[in-house]
């Protein structure tokens, strides 16, 4: 029994066949998945998505490059929907410095925001990084002094194995998508085999990054998710099994589902 801890089947290119996604999710071993919003509109959408079916969960917060389309309401809003049955994360939060979408001390106060807004709730939070390792890891640490232990896990870790282990320092986990299986991610693969083992999730991050042997297909999907934890079972040295067990339990205990 598989847990996808990152999808967006709140997109638009589900609508018209969500309940097939989420059957075949069933019918691959992936028994649960949160969806995570990047909007106050999607964060509503991830929460009634999460409503209408068994094992879906959702994420609210606002991504860090639709920050600047906020309006003034918004995090009041992200602020109330934290507080509904059916919601175990707080984000996508996080830095980009890749694209150029919001100013950068924007998404600093709103990653901020989105930190304390998960320790206000005892709740995770889920954390966005794009080129810009060494921000992201100083306004963790500065959380952690102010907060203590931080619940929370990097989505789709793309960082070496020094970030990471700063990363697991502060108590974070870590969570590896479909890039994991990429020919060219030796690197990525190298850090995945360090990682304790009880700090490990998997990904999908649908409708994005599809794995190995199906890469390149669009849209990607939680029944995909067998494909990636294969890879890190192999890079492990457990069986698929062993491996489903360990991530499972891993986001439960995090998620609160336990």
């Amino acid at each position: 029994m598989l847990f996808d801890t990152h999808t967006h089947i709140d997109q638009a290119e589900f609508d018209a066949c969500r309940p097939e996604i989420v059957q075949r999710a069933r019918a691959a071993g992936v028994t649960q998945l949160i969806a995570v919003g990047c909007s106050v509109a999607e964060s509503e959408k991830c929460l009634a998505i999460a409503r209408e079916y068994t094992g879906v969960y959702a994420a609210v917060g606002i991504q860090p490059n639709y920050v600047a389309q906020a309006q003034a309401s918004d995090w009041s809003r992200i602020e109330q929907l934290a507080g509904e049955p059916g919601v175990v994360a707080i984000g996508e939060t996080g830095l980009d410095r890749y694209w150029d979408h919001t100013p950068f001390p924007d998404q600093q106060d709103y990653f901020e925001r989105h930190i304390q807004l998960a320790a206000k709730r005892e709740l995770p939070f889920i954390v966005h990084m794009r080129d810009c390792e060494a921000e992201i890891l100083e306004m963790l640490r500065a959380a952690h002094q102010q907060c203590g232990k931080l619940q929370g896990v990097m989505h789709s870790f793309t960082g070496d194995a020094t970030l990471a282990a700063a990363c697991v320092e502060l108590d974070l986990h870590i969570s590896f998508a479909g890039m994991l299986t990429f020919k060219n991610a030796a690197p990525l693969r190298d850090c995945a085999r360090i990682i304790p083992l009880d700090r490990l999730l998997i990904e999908t991050d649908s409708p994005y990054l599809s794995p190995v042997p199906v890469r390149g297909k669009r849209p990607n999907e939680p029944s995909y998710l067998p494909h990636t934890a294969a890879c890190l079972a192999e890079l492990r040295g457990l069986s698929l099994e062993q491996l489903a067990q360990q991530t499972t339990a891993n986001a439960e205990r995090l998620f609160g589902l336990q």
